[in-house]
């Protein structure tokens, strides 16, 4: 091929190079004849253009727990539904571990008492916190030494911050006089449990005895906590808290009881 050649054939391709590369350039010439290609509509296989070195993409911040205020309203976050599922695989769990109902209800009151042991400090610190938004300072939370006032709160407070209610009743023991009882016509987190008849003594309300065991225990009033079926005409799942107190804290109750 001759110089002449050569050169017509790189003229050409310089050329269709040229018009090419005008028709990719998203400013082409205002004299092009050739009509520019309009955008695509689906995304490029090509990967996008690194960022510039000089911005700096932070990490997308989540809400965590820890970052709600401590005065949250309580009973709202978690649904019925969602509990129950929870509460019928810690029983199935459970059960599949033991080998009796004393071991069966001994396992779910370790469990409630360590969810209790937390509930002590966080149950009065929201009790007694004002909104976040308020310049005054928080009293103090009292601590008491009397029996009935602590009873009380378990019964009305505490109940109410679990399942949305106090508990239906609060008695003495007629007997002994260190028996004291809470009475729930129908404890929430045993309406998804179905006990068979060879298991009717066992009580899965065992896990609110360990929890309320924890808060007596917490603020000073150890004691021995078990929970009962005790159904009846009007309230077929009836459950019974019993506590039974240790002899200091009756000791100290007499030594009290004329202040």
């Amino acid at each position: 091929m001759s110089n002449r050649d050569s050169g017509s054939v790189r003229d050409s391709v310089v050329s269709s190079t040229s018009r090419f590369s005008s028709l990719l350039s998203p400013t082409a010439a205002a004299g092009s004849s050739s009509p520019p290609i309009p955008p695509s509509t689906t995304s490029p296989l090509l990967p996008h253009s690194p960022t510039p070195s000089h911005v700096v993409q932070l990490p997308k911040r989540t809400t965590a727990i820890y970052d709600r205020p401590v005065t949250k309203s309580r009973g709202a976050e978690i649904s019925l539904g969602a509990w129950a599922f929870l509460f019928g695989e810690i029983v199935r769990y459970t059960q599949q571990r033991v080998s009796g109902i004393s071991e069966f209800e001994n396992r779910l009151s370790i469990l409630g008492y360590r969810v209790g042991a937390r509930l002590v400090e966080l149950v009065p610190l929201r009790d007694y916190l004002y909104p976040l938004s308020s310049i005054r300072s928080p009293p103090p939370p009292a601590r008491t030494l009397r029996l009935l006032p602590i009873l009380t709160y378990i019964h009305s407070t505490l109940y109410r911050y679990l399942f949305g209610k106090p508990a239906d009743s609060l008695e003495r023991s007629t007997d002994k006089d260190d028996e004291y009882m809470i009475g729930d016509d129908d404890m929430v987190i045993t309406r998804a449990v179905q006990v068979p008849k060879d298991m009717s003594d066992l009580s899965c309300g065992a896990l609110v005895a360990g929890i309320v065991e924890a808060v007596l225990d917490g603020a000073g009033f150890p004691a021995r906590v078990t929970a009962h079926s005790v159904p009846t005409p009007q309230h077929p799942r009836r459950t019974v808290i019993l506590i039974k107190l240790e002899p200091d804290v009756l000791a100290r109750e007499a030594a009290l009881g004329g202040k």
